[in-house]
Order: C-alpha cells, then sequence, then structure tokens
C-alpha cells in the first residue's frame, strides 16, 4: 500500500516539472524550423510522463538517484512521443490530448520526418546517462523499440481479421504497450546500477504495469468522460477495434446481444450514434466489472514485484504510482 499518498504527489509533480523543463528546451529556436516547430508541439503538448517517472522511481528502487537518469527519463519521452505520431498516422486520428494530432495540425510527410527525429534524439539521450559501458541500457532500449513495433504491426494486422482471441490480443498489448514500460524500468535499473534480481523484479513491474495501462485505457474509451479522457468517448467502437472489452463480450454474449456485436466487426466499425447503445449492450453483459477484475489482477502482479525491491522509498514509489494509475480516469 502506498506510503504518505500526499508526498508521493508533490515529489511527482516536482520531478515532472523538471523532466518537463528539460522537454521543453531541446527543440526551442533549432533550424530548420520546419522539422523542430512540430517536434516541439508534439513535445509539449502535455501528457501524463508517466514513462519518465517510471526511469526516475526505478533507478531510486535499486538505491541511485533522480540525478543520474534525468537524460535517460527524457530519452523514453521522446521515444513514446515517436511512438504517438506514427501510431496516430497509422489511425488517421484526429485528435491526441484534447489537440490537433501532428499529421492533422501539418502533414503526413512532416509527422513521419518528426517522429524519425525523436528516435534519434532519444538515443542522443540515453547516451548521456548510460555512461562508459552503455551496452545494457542500449540493448534494453533498442529491444524495447523493436517490440513496440511488433506490437504496433500486430495491432494493424487484427484490423484486417475478422476473428482474434483474447490471448493473441494481450500477446500484442504485452509489445505495443507493456514492453515500453518494461524498458522504461530496465533503464532506470540498469543504469542505476542494479542487480540481476532487482531487474527481474522491475522488469515485471513494468510489464504487468503496462498490461494494466492499457486494459484502462480500453476501459476508459467506453466508460469514460471525454472532458477526462482527451479522446472522443467509443472511439473504439467506432473504428472497429478489436479491444479486450469488444473481444470479452463476443466470448460470452447470446441471442440479440451476439448479433449487434458481430456487427461491429463485421462492418468495421459502428456509427457514433450508437455508441449508447453498446455501452448498454457491455453493462448488461458485465463487460466493464470483468475488465476492472482484470486490471486489477495485473496490478496486483506490479505490485507483487515491487515489493521485493530492496529501496524503500524507490519501492514506494512504483507502489503509489502503480495504485494512482489504478484508479485514474484518463
Amino acid at each position: 500500500m502506498c506510503e504518505n499518498e500526499k508526498k508521493y504527489k508533490q515529489l511527482y509533480n516536482r520531478e515532472v516539472k523538471k523532466i518537463e523543463n528539460r522537454i521543453s528546451k531541446i527543440f526551442r529556436n533549432k533550424i530548420p524550423s520546419s522539422l523542430y516547430k512540430p517536434s516541439e508541439y508534439i513535445m509539449t503538448g502535455g501528457g501524463k510522463r508517466i514513462r519518465p517517472f517510471l526511469v526516475l522511481a526505478s533507478a531510486k528502487a535499486v538505491g541511485s538517484e533522480f540525478k543520474n537518469v534525468y537524460n535517460a527519463a527524457v530519452a523514453v519521452e521522446l521515444l513514446h512521443n515517436f511512438t504517438l505520431v506514427h501510431d496516430d498516422i497509422m489511425d488517421n486520428a484526429d485528435k491526441r490530448r484534447n489537440l490537433p494530432t501532428l499529421h492533422k495540425k501539418y502533414d503526413t510527410g512532416t509527422a513521419i520526418l518528426t517522429g524519425d527525429s525523436l528516435t534519434a534524439f532519444a538515443y542522443k539521450y540515453l547516451l548521456l546517462d548510460a555512461g562508459e559501458k552503455p551496452h545494457d541500457a542500449i540493448t534494453f532500449f533498442t529491444d524495447g523499440v523493436i517490440k513496440v513495433c511488433e506490437g504496433q504491426s500486430l495491432d494493424a494486422d487484427f484490423e484486417k481479421r475478422k476473428n482474434v482471441t483474447i490471448a493473441e490480443y494481450k500477446k500484442m498489448i504485452s509489445q505495443k504497450t507493456a514492453a515500453l514500460l518494461e524498458m522504461c524500468c530496465a533503464i532506470g535499473g540498469t543504469i542505476g546500477g542494479g542487480s540481476k534480481e532487482n531487474l527481474k523484479n522491475l522488469k515485471s513491474y513494468g510489464k504487468n504495469l503496462g498490461m494494466a495501462f492499457q486494459l484502462q485505457d480500453d476501459y476508459l474509451d467506453i466508460a469514460g468522460e471525454e472532458n477526462h479522457f482527451g479522446k472522443p468517448i467509443g472511439g473504439d467502437l467506432i473504428e472497429g477495434k478489436k479491444t479486450f472489452l469488444l473481444l470479452k463480450a463476443l466470448e460470452v454474449a447470446k441471442g440479440k446481444n451476439k448479433n449487434e456485436l458481430i456487427k461491429v466487426v463485421k462492418n468495421n466499425g459502428i456509427n457514433k450514434k450508437d455508441v449508447l447503445k453498446y455501452k448498454l449492450i457491455y453493462k448488461d453483459l458485465g463487460i466493464f466489472e470483468i475488465t476492472k477484475k482484470e486490471i486489477a489482477r495485473y496490478t496486483r502482479k506490479a505490485l507483487n514485484a515491487a515489493k521485493k525491491l530492496n529501496n524503500d522509498e524507490g519501492k514506494n514509489l512504483l507502489i503509489c504510482l502503480a495504485e494512482d494509475l489504478l484508479g485514474r480516469k484518463k
């Protein structure tokens, strides 16, 4: 259980502000502005900065200090935003964090080039903290990039398929979402000098936290409030995305409900005006409760891994973060 939640939130906000300050200076007044203005736009457009904080907390959990991994923390946020830029292009998304997506504000070519640039800058900042023997940090980082790309490719494949299993879906999100959080913990732990056992527990924490985080995203997409979530409610259903909720609903539904859910897959999505109808189907089938239990299960796994770490302060930061994310509304 999180100890001194108020103190945790103050520390989180303070450290995130430090990360924000570093990020805000990276692309400011750089030339050519046709590349760096879009980079500045995407990097200063908000976000929870969970991934850089994971780097900081993981370093602390192995007995290191925040100051040793600030650049690495910036690196993972740069990489994360690269994935968002390209993800939005592939999904043809209009909004991100209540703002126009990069390819909508500028154009697709600019967005692709910006994403490529963010990746290069991510490696540049990682190397600033990676030390004299950067092999492990770079390996974790690169493996994370590969897994995210594989996950994104699987996600795109699923859009073309009529039948996707829940096991396949979980495999996809373990790469597209969870692998990046796992990598953040591994980066913080390895630069912080953690033992093999500590790194094992940090990676387990990150992976399970990532699974819970994505399932929570799936849940909030239909059960959340648009002004909190930052994207139109029911967007996954409108686009016909095969999320955990839809796949579980298809698994348990019968009769009329089953036929209505099959239409989502058959028609590659629904009309915006039908979102409420499907929300009521999910409620009738108990899908919201099933999903919340699954989120809680992965969160418990993350917490159990965190509890095995040695440094009490770092351990508590990771526990507080997991509990905080479990109760989020966006």
